[in-house]
């Protein structure tokens, strides 16, 4: 029986209010925002240096701080007066997304989950894309200018990608992964209902 639901995405699918609507449906616990301030909490860091911000040139490593944590909702983290880096900040998650699972019944959205639970048997790991002119539309009807969702869409999974071979020592996506990669493309609730056949096929293929 599966307790948990990662979800990993490329940059403005839509995976934010999919994983919301998902965690909805299912009556768990949505780990986005909060989650955001539960490693802020557990590695005490100050919640004023988790905040909106905007992308800069800065160190890689600052920029990969950066990745980690943002959100869907372009959250991220302004630590140059802060004496936590990038090692120390994974190290936390890991311990903060471990017990997460623990608990169980709950949708966790990126932040490296599916690499920190892919031992687990009762997590469902989901993958999210979509074509260039999809993600623009998206981030665009969240009030974006044509040319910042360009530079995001281009710029943030191409950072991702670092982040994730630097600790993890793999490509982004790991394919291998994922239960299901789905493209947004085909609509918020076509990707809710293949996500929730899939999970309750294999739960039932496992029982039997």
């Amino acid at each position: 029986m599966y307790r948990v639901i990662t979800i990993e995405r490329e940059y403005g699918c839509g995976a934010g209010e999919i994983a919301r609507k998902l965690a909805s449906k299912l009556g768990w616990k949505l780990w986005d925002r909060d989650l955001t301030a539960e490693i802020a909490r557990v590695a005490n860091v100050d919640p004023s240096s988790v905040s909106m911000c905007e992308e800069r040139v800065d160190s890689t490593f600052q920029r990969l701080v950066k990745v980690f944590w943002r959100g869907s909702y372009e959250r991220s983290a302004d630590l140059s007066h802060q004496p936590f880096g990038p090692d120390r900040m994974v190290e936390v998650g890991e311990e903060v997304m471990c017990n997460i699972a623990e608990q169980g019944d709950c949708v966790i959205v990126g932040r490296g989950a599916p690499y920190f639970l892919r031992e687990r048997s009762d997590t469902f790991h989901v993958f999210l894309y979509a074509p260039r002119a999809e993600k623009l539309r998206r981030i665009q009807s969240l009030g974006r200018s044509l040319s910042d969702a360009e530079d995001l869409v281009d710029t943030v999974d191409r950072e991702r990608i670092l982040f994730v071979k630097h600790y993890f020592g793999a490509d982004w996506p790991t394919r291998s992964l994922y239960h299901v990669m789905i493209n947004t493309a085909i609509g918020d609730e076509n990707v809710l209902s293949t996500i929730l056949h899939s999970m309750r096929t294999l739960e039932r293929e496992y029982v039997s």
